[in-house]
C-alpha cells in the first residue's frame, strides 16, 4: 500500500487526493466528447461539471466545519484534509445542480446520459485511490490474488481492485451505449442499475461498515445506496417511456378534433 506519495517534513501529499484530481479532471475532459454524443454544447456541460464539482467541494467542507466546530478551530487545516462527502451533501449538491440546470436550459435527462461515463470514470480512479490507501478492506480469502490486511495477520479481498475494474468496463460500455441510445435517460439508467448491482453484490465481500443507519443490521449502508441506485434507474425508465405515449396520444386528439371540424 501506497497511502503517502510524497512526504517532505510537514508537506504531505496523499496518493488518493492526486488519483482523485486526476479522476476529476478526465472525467472533465471526457465530457468534452460525450456531450457531442447527446448534442450538447460542450462548453456549457463543462461550466455545468465545474459547478456541480465546486458546489460539492465547497458545501462538504461548510458542513464539516459546521458539525465539527470545535475541532476546526483547534486543528483547522487537519480538519479540511478529512473526505466529507456525506449523503446530506450529495442530495445538496444534486438539488442545486438540477436547478442550474434549469436555469441553464440543459435538459436533465441529456446532461446526465453525457455524464453517467464520466461519473464511472471518476468512480474507476478513486477505486484505484482506494486501494493505494488501503481504505477499502474486503474479507478475509485464501484467492491466489488477495492482498495482505494492514497488520499482515490475513489476505484480503482486494475489493478496490474490483471496483475498478468495474468502473473502468462500465465506462467503456457506457460510452458504446451512448452513441446508440434510443431515449434520453438511458445511458445514467443503465449506469445506475449495473453500478447499483455491482457495489451490491461487492458488499458481499467488503468488510461491514463501522458506522450504523437505519436497518443496518439487514443492509449495510453501501447496500442501501446500491438499491436506492437501482430504483432510481427505474423510476427514469418508466418516467421517459410514459413521454413518448403521452405525446402520441395528444397528437391523435388532436388529429380527431380537427377532423371533426
Amino acid at each position: 500500500m501506497h497511502p503517502t506519495l510524497l512526504h517532505f517534513g510537514n508537506f504531505v501529499v496523499p496518493t488518493f487526493g492526486v488519483l482523485a484530481a486526476i479522476g476529476l479532471i478526465s472525467a472533465l475532459i471526457l465530457s468534452q466528447r460525450t456531450a457531442r454524443l447527446v448534442h450538447l454544447d460542450p462548453n456549457r456541460l463543462w461550466d455545468a461539471g465545474l459547478f456541480t464539482l465546486l458546489f460539492a467541494f465547497i458545501l462538504s467542507r461548510l458542513l464539516l466545519v459546521v458539525t465539527n466546530l470545535h475541532t476546526f478551530l483547534s486543528y483547522p487545516l487537519l480538519l479540511l484534509a478529512v473526505p466529507s462527502l456525506t449523503p446530506l451533501g450529495i442530495l445538496l449538491t444534486l438539488i442545486a445542480t438540477a436547478i442550474y440546470l434549469r436555469l441553464r436550459n440543459l435538459p436533465i435527462l441529456d446532461t446526465l446520459d453525457a455524464w453517467a461515463p464520466c461519473a464511472t470514470l471518476v468512480w474507476a480512479v478513486l477505486a484505484l485511490g482506494h486501494l493505494a490507501e488501503g481504505s477499502d478492506p474486503g474479507m478475509i480469502t485464501s484467492v491466489p490474488w488477495a492482498i495482505p490486511s494492514s497488520t499482515g495477520l490475513s489476505r484480503l479481498h482486494p475489493i478496490a481492485l474490483y471496483a475498478a475494474a468495474i468502473a473502468f468496463a462500465l465506462t467503456f460500455l457506457l460510452l458504446r451505449q451512448l452513441r446508440h441510445r434510443a431515449h434520453p435517460g438511458d445511458t445514467i439508467a443503465l449506469a445506475l442499475a449495473t453500478a447499483g448491482i455491482a457495489q451490491f453484490l461487492l458488499s458481499f465481500l467488503r468488510q461491514p461498515a463501522l458506522y450504523g443507519t437505519p436497518f443496518s443490521e439487514i443492509v449495510d449502508p453501501i447496500q442501501w445506496a446500491a438499491i436506492t441506485m437501482v430504483i432510481a434507474a427505474g423510476l427514469i425508465l418508466i418516467t421517459q417511456r410514459r413521454e413518448p405515449r403521452r405525446r402520441i396520444i395528444e397528437a391523435g386528439s388532436f388529429a380527431r378534433t380537427n377532423d371533426s371540424q
